[in-house]
């Protein structure tokens, strides 16, 4: 499983106690863009900035490969969306792994790409 960036920062949340458990069974990967988005925010207090820089310290960050770039490359020539979210699908593609994100209406389009929403899950 690849966790995308909204995923994250609804987990940091007190009101998402079981998002937090779902991610510490599953043990998911990240992409190198969910560690931009979340980290860069600029608006992060000093301990929203420490519990992402833990979480990512502890989490198994994929980097942006050649064939992750190609894989996103060519989702952007099928259809517009957003540079992050082609690299984070490009990612799961590429790494054959599920997506877990929140916004699904978002990469529904995407053929092979496997998604999950855990706040759909009972």
């Amino acid at each position: 499983m690849l966790l995308d960036s909204n995923v994250i920062i609804f987990a940091a949340r007190p009101v998402y106690g079981d998002l937090r458990t779902f991610i510490a069974q599953h043990s998911p990967a990240v992409s190198a863009v969910s560690y931009v988005e979340v980290l860069g925010y600029h608006k992060h207090s000093e301990s929203e900035r420490a519990l992402f820089e833990s979480f990512f310290a502890a989490a198994n960050v994929l980097p942006l490969s050649d064939a992750v770039l190609r894989e996103a490359i060519r989702l952007r020539q099928q259809r517009k969306m957003s540079l992050g979210d082609s690299l984070i699908a490009g990612t799961a593609l590429t790494h054959g792994l599920k997506l877990v994100t929140c916004n699904t209406a978002d990469f529904r389009w995407i053929p092979g790409l496997t998604l999950i929403d855990p706040l759909a899950v009972p």
